[in-house]
């Protein structure tokens, strides 16, 4: 529910980025505000996420939230927001996030333990997909009936729903497990784990260039559904819905696949079919909403497969206390460097066409993979 939430308040920012900017490279600006925080951010939130009681922090950090979602409400409701107050907002959510999302993922293998964890962040990527069907669906019949200030009501009371489930959570009493290190001996601890351990590095690596050239697709979404497609508001949901269908696919067939398949052969595999995807998605001869939704059907699937098995595969591998700052920086390159991909296609997009910004990073991706899989053969066999 507060997934679904958070989904209506997605299409409603990037919908009213682009109302009141008509700009692509704002619509890409906005998307960049509420990531930026977590690529400065995240490192440290993984180190507090090591220190201190992950569900108090992710409890907090949800109150937080839904304060950040009433806020938004009311400038939209009374007219007075801006494009400079839409950015301050976003911002303010990507701080909330840069402690929470370590947090979060971090604390799943104390819910269900080291062995089922992988599918255990496998259904939960499904449930976030899902919501990615949902929200997006109820943002554009709310759009079109009540108006986009309603998304960010519906979002602030869907936050009641999680709070809940976070205060019915039983667990062990917490005990804080001794740590005399300084934050910054903590974060070079991580890095330095992540460097001597060749699998993880090249996971890293991958998804950090995935997220940058890969991701922005999302956040150029607007443009493509009023530019590209001559849609509105209810099509620009109905896009974003398709792609979460693709990835709540890729969740169940991932979950029903359980360990019959080599995860890491897996992840090359989903990484080469993303950037197809795209590629193909930018070089179709015609644009039409059916063939274009189809293709985004596609990427969805293959984006699930792509994030969700580079999470699984590091949590499967890293050891316990260092658990919060390795997904830490899993984070920093998936949501953190997000930014500077909306940055990049989005001065792009101005410059040479959304299309072309999209293909182009495709590219990138598609070399990129050829280059780190042919390097490092070794991930097959995780």
């Amino acid at each position: 529910m507060s997934l679904s939430g958070t989904w209506m308040q997605s299409v409603a920012t990037g919908w009213l980025a682009l109302q009141l900017s008509n700009s692509p490279f704002m619509v890409g600006l906005v998307s960049a505000a509420g990531l930026f925080p977590v690529l400065v951010l995240s490192l440290f939130g993984g180190v507090v996420a090591d220190r201190y009681n992950k569900l108090r922090l992710v409890t907090i950090a949800q109150a937080l939230l839904l304060v950040q979602a009433m806020t938004l409400w009311w400038f939209t409701a009374s007219k007075e927001l801006t494009i400079g107050w839409l950015l301050g907002l976003t911002t303010l959510n990507g701080l909330i996030s840069a402690f929470e999302i370590p947090a979060r993922q971090s604390f799943i293998v104390e819910l269900v333990g080291r062995e089922d964890l992988v599918d255990a962040i496998v259904l939960n990527s499904g449930g976030f997909n899902l919501a990615r069907i949902v929200g997006p669906s109820i943002a554009a019949l709310t759009i079109g009936t009540l108006g986009l200030q309603w998304c960010f009501a519906f979002n602030s009371l869907s936050y009641l729903a999680v709070l809940a489930g976070l205060f019915l959570i039983r667990l062990p009493p917490w005990v804080r497990s001794p740590d005399a290190q300084s934050s910054l001996d903590g974060i070079k601890g991580g890095f330095a784990y992540i460097r001597e351990t060749p699998v993880v590095a090249v996971l890293i690596r991958v998804i950090g260039v995935y997220a940058i050239f890969g991701l922005p697709i999302l956040a150029m979404m607007p443009v493509i559904a009023r530019d590209v497609l001559r849609t509105n508001a209810a099509g620009y949901g109905f896009l974003l819905t398709c792609v979460g269908i693709g990835a709540l696919a890729g969740a169940l067939s991932l979950a029903w696949l359980g360990r019959q398949v080599r995860r890491g052969k897996l992840f090359i595999i989903s990484s080469y079919i993303f950037a197809a995807a795209l590629l193909l998605f930018c070089l179709l001869p015609w644009h039409v909403l059916a063939v274009s939704a189809t293709i985004l059907i596609i990427i969805g699937f293959a984006m699930l497969l792509n994030g969700s098995l580079a999470n699984g595969l590091l949590q499967s591998i890293v050891p316990d206390e260092l658990r919060g700052r390795v997904i830490s920086a899993y984070i920093l390159v998936y949501v953190g460097l997000a930014p500077i991909g909306s940055f990049i296609a989005g001065a792009a997009a101005n410059a040479f066409g959304v299309l072309w910004a999209i293909g182009g990073g495709a590219i990138i991706m598609l070399l990129y993979g050829l280059w780190a899989f042919s390097k490092h053969p070794e991930l097959r066999a995780v």
